[in-house]
């Protein structure tokens, strides 16, 4: 394979920019063929820089990207592409990931696999029908302190793992980063409307599944799910979530926020075994073995990522020119297990009662 041959679908997740743009940086490596937005389920008001279309605007022209398309279907049937970059609505996932796998175009998409197991069992049929791969982009995977926890547990260093806790870094919600939106105009973007996908369980919590599946290393059996809608009156999707999922020999508690001040304390993982505690506090991990003490028994700090593998495009770039793995978390068995946590995750949150996540229908597909 020589130059990768890229497009865009999607520009509803701002993180299409960041995304896009370590593509970008790999240079005369990549190749920008055409790109196309979805049409959303509601129409966007606001259009300033910052928002869906202003990031449209911004990012073509970055990119140099002239040949955009109202219906990615044309696109796909007029343009050879290796690499599809996909940043739709969660709910989107399914429909659009189908089409571009089914032709054998690979997918990079950004968290989480899919706003249900249904699509997420539709996209990997079609994975498999055009031979493609499925590659999902988590931010937490390029913190080196996240890596560095998993190979001191897996070391040994506080010994079986029974609880894991996660919680989301301080966010008022997607649009609070500098964007200006009115309550109206937030209630006509996609992140607040349950039927698109939106909600801080699938835009929070799925880095808790993700990141539990991968340092509990096994499948989640099942999950209490729990949402609201604490200060969004402006949409019906939720603004906090919290899933709780029983592994085997342990437990996960997930929260995910939009509107609770998580400042003051580390947001994690916190890994507890029974040997002792690890926490992920930034760049830093610590490790608590004595009992009865607020100070560490150890303190390490994560070194930078491996050379040529440090972003996105790099990563990918090295998998698909050298065959070599992929970082655990973006590899989509595993996503297809975390998104079943968030699945019974969601259902749970509507019956009040645990759902299992190993339901037959999901394990025949």
């Amino acid at each position: 394979m020589g130059k990768l041959r890229l497009g865009i679908i999607g520009y509803a997740h701002s993180h299409i920019s960041s995304n896009a743009l370590e593509f970008h940086q790999l240079g005369d490596r990549v190749e920008w063929i055409a790109a196309a937005d979805v049409k959303p389920l509601v129409e966007p008001i606001n259009h300033s820089r910052g928002t869906r279309y202003g990031i449209m605007n911004d990012l073509n022209q970055k990119l140099g990207i002239t040949r955009i398309y109202e219906d990615y279907h044309q696109m796909l049937e007029e343009n050879a592409f290796d690499v599809m970059l996909v940043c739709a609505e969660n709910a989107f996932h399914g429909e659009v990931c189908e089409a571009v796998l089914r032709r054998g175009i690979h997918v990079v998409m950004e968290k989480p696999l899919a706003a249900n197991m249904q699509d997420a069992q539709r996209i990997a049929r079609a994975a498999r029908e055009g031979n493609a791969e499925v590659i999902l982009n988590w931010p937490s995977t390029w913190f080196p302190a996240v890596r560095l926890a998993h190979q001191l547990y897996e070391q040994g260093v506080i010994g079986r793992l029974t609880k894991m806790t996660y919680r989301n870094s301080d966010s008022e919600g997607p649009l609070s980063y500098g964007q200006v939106v009115t309550d109206v105009e937030r209630g006509r973007e996609w992140w607040y409307q349950t039927a698109a996908g939106g909600g801080a369980l699938l835009d929070y919590c799925c880095y808790g599944a993700n990141l539990a599946r991968w340092f509990f290393g096994t499948k989640a059996v099942a999950a209490y799910g729990l949402k609201a809608n604490f200060n969004s009156p402006y949409g019906d999707a939720d603004d906090y979530a919290t899933i709780t999922a029983r592994f085997p020999s342990g437990v996960a508690i997930i929260e995910g926020s939009w509107v609770a001040k998580n400042t003051g304390v580390p947001n994690g993982p916190i890994l507890f075994g029974l040997d002792g505690t690890l926490v992920v506090d930034g760049n830093e991990v610590r490790i608590y073995k004595t009992r009865h003490t607020r100070k560490p028994d150890l303190v390490y700090t994560a070194d930078p990522l491996p050379e040529g593998r440090q972003t996105l495009g790099e990563e990918v770039w090295h998998h698909l020119h050298t065959g070599g793995s992929l970082h655990p978390t973006m590899e989509f068995g595993l996503n297809l297990d975390a998104m079943a946590i968030l699945d019974a995750g969601i259902r749970s949150a509507a019956s009040n009662k645990l759902e299992l996540t190993t339901d037959e229908v999901w394990t025949i597909g």
